[in-house]
């Protein structure tokens, strides 16, 4: 009897147990992606927007446990809180403005590759259960530029004389390197390869596309055996149309051309009417004959 009750015993508390460490791994699961080197929100707030400025929260990263983030009545890990694990410290933090809304949220900066897994956040203390938030952090890893032998080097980029003709040239790279040219949207253009040479161990690449619009291009050199990237931009700018000599635009040149053509022609006319008038009284004088004046003067000389 004592052997069935012992047994008894320990499947109640086998059950029970199930039940609660059961409890967290059934909680869902909100993924969340970072590139590598920049900063992540991971979330936790409660359902009733219950101010949380006086109490407890814990934010840990599952297997192998580490503590991420406490907070604990006005107290956490960035005021002198301790039980923070060393690779945390310094790039963790809270928003305290936004626990009197229930938010936990935490920010973690300039994420590592290491920091991926799952993170918990707990307010062991809300009864009649704890709450529970969990999230899958995915870090994406980012290519660096890293010195080693055969690197490539700085794409050397040209605009040759045809229009909108870019060349890309990738010298003595090891391995061989992925060269392509990108918009400034970084969408893959069309690329022509015109140099896939080896020598020596080293690879010499040259690649060409044609753009039809002004813009900023930039050509891509791609080494993923190194995990290496580097690249170089180019700028494209739309041909400008001859102006006049002024610099004014071509509506006020033609305006202010047409306004001298109209005064030229108004100063001819002017002219061209005097010039008119003077041959007409010219004219005159000659019918009428000498002036009374000059017929006196004549006759006052005869003898």
């Amino acid at each position: 009897m004592e052997l069935l009750a012992l047994l008894f015993l320990s499947f109640c508390f086998l059950t029970l147990s199930g039940r609660t460490f059961g409890a967290e791994s059934e909680t869902p699961v909100a993924r969340v992606t970072v590139r590598e080197d920049d900063d992540v929100i991971l979330p936790c707030s409660l359902d009733t927007n219950e101010n949380i400025e006086s109490m407890l929260f814990d934010w840990v990263k599952e297997v192998p446990r580490k503590e991420v983030f406490m907070y604990r009545n006005r107290s956490h890990y960035n005021n002198g809180l301790p039980g923070q694990d060393v690779e945390f410290k310094g790039r963790v933090s809270h928003y305290p403005e936004e626990l009197k809304y229930g938010n936990a949220s935490i920010r973690l900066k300039q994420t590592r590759l290491e920091d991926k897994g799952t993170y918990t956040c707990i307010f062991p203390e809300i009864k009649p259960s704890e709450k529970i938030s969990r999230i899958e952090l995915v870090v994406e890893p980012v290519l660096k530029i890293r010195n080693f032998p055969g690197a490539a080097p700085e794409p050397y980029v040209t605009i040759l004389k045809e229009k909108g003709l870019l060349q890309c040239k990738v010298p003595g790279a090891s391995p061989k390197p992925t060269v392509e040219w990108r918009d400034s949207d970084n969408k893959t253009l069309p690329t022509k390869t015109v140099q896939d040479e080896e020598q020596q161990g080293r690879f010499h690449v040259m690649v060409q596309t044609t753009v039809t619009e002004p813009g900023c291009y930039h050509c891509v050199a791609t080494q993923m055996e190194k995990w290496h990237r580097i690249s170089s931009e180019i700028c494209v700018h739309r041909e400008k149309t001859a102006q006049p000599p002024s610099g004014l635009p071509e509506w006020a040149a033609a305006l202010i051309g047409g306004f001298i053509v109209v005064v030229f022609v108004v100063a001819v006319g002017v002219v061209l009417k005097v010039k008119g008038y003077s041959l007409k009284k010219d004219s005159q004088r000659m019918e009428n004959g000498p002036s009374s004046e000059l017929e006196r003067n004549l006759t006052s000389e005869q003898p």
